[in-house]
């Protein structure tokens, strides 16, 4: 009787918890709507039709796109926090 070793391949991903992930996303996302919003102050010209409620309507929109671009995880802020959390981090 043969033994059958297994192949080694790709290592399986840890499991990840999913309140340390939801967290990682959420402080990703505040991250984006700091950013977001000191791209919007340097006004580069006046806003013709600007009022308190442009100005309202313009933030919550800025941060759903914040929001929306976290849970994209284009800019892998989250995994890294994610990572660093968990004692994953690799720091020497």
């Amino acid at each position: 009787m043969s033994v059958v070793t297994p192949i080694a391949g790709p290592a399986a991903k840890p499991a990840v918890d999913p309140a340390l992930k939801k967290v990682a996303q959420q402080f990703e996302a505040v991250f984006l709507r700091q950013m977001i919003g000191s791209m919007r102050q340097a006004k580069l010209a006046d806003d013709a039709f600007g009022s308190s409620a442009t100005d309202d309507f313009r933030e919550m929109a800025d941060a759903r796109t914040a929001d929306n671009l976290a849970a994209m995880g284009q800019f892998g802020i989250a995994q890294l926090i994610e990572r660093q959390l968990a004692g994953k981090g690799g720091a020497k």
